[in-house]
């Protein structure tokens, strides 16, 4: 495999532990068990996610695992960053609930994984958001990571910064 294949492979990995992780959060959102009990049974009975010619994907398990962990350890700090990036007559109670799980995974990734540029994982947690909506809610998903991202990582979005 050339680096290219490795890297391409890589990121499909990655973008499969994201769908698993946005299933995950909505499980536990909805009294599915503890976060560890949830990335276990993920583990054990649910991976193979298949790719556009029905191939499964071996998800990045550690990159699962860190996604729902850290995002439900860090859960209340998640949300009063959404609340507060939210219009003034929503709440957070408002938000369809895989919508929330969307987001939930998506302001982790921003706040916790600077390894992933902010500008990849606002289109992966997009790309998510159209895997289960045809209307509005891919762009309510990108417009409220967009405005996290450009708080909490700024440099990525000043003048300066290298496109990617």
């Amino acid at each position: 495999m050339s680096p290219e294949q490795i890297d391409a492979a890589a990121g499909r990995r990655r973008s499969a532990a994201r769908m698993a992780a946005v299933q995950a959060l909505y499980s536990i959102g909805q009294g599915g068990g503890s976060p560890k009990e949830v990335v276990g049974e993920f583990n054990d009975h649910r991976f193979a996610t298949p790719d556009e010619a029905g191939t499964p994907i071996e998800p990045d398990r550690e990159f699962f695992s860190s996604l729902v962990s850290g995002s439900s350890a860090r859960r209340k700090e998640i949300d009063a960053l959404l609340s507060s990036f939210l219009a003034k007559n929503w709440s957070l109670e408002r938000i369809e609930k895989v919508v929330y799980a969307i987001l939930q995974a998506g302001v982790f990734e921003l706040l916790d994984r600077a390894d992933v540029p902010a500008k990849v994982a606002i289109n992966e947690y997009v790309d998510i958001a159209h895997a289960f909506y045809a209307d509005g809610e891919p762009g309510f998903v990108n417009s409220v990571l967009d405005r996290i991202a450009r708080e909490v990582r700024p440099e990525e979005f000043s003048a300066g910064a290298r496109s990617r």
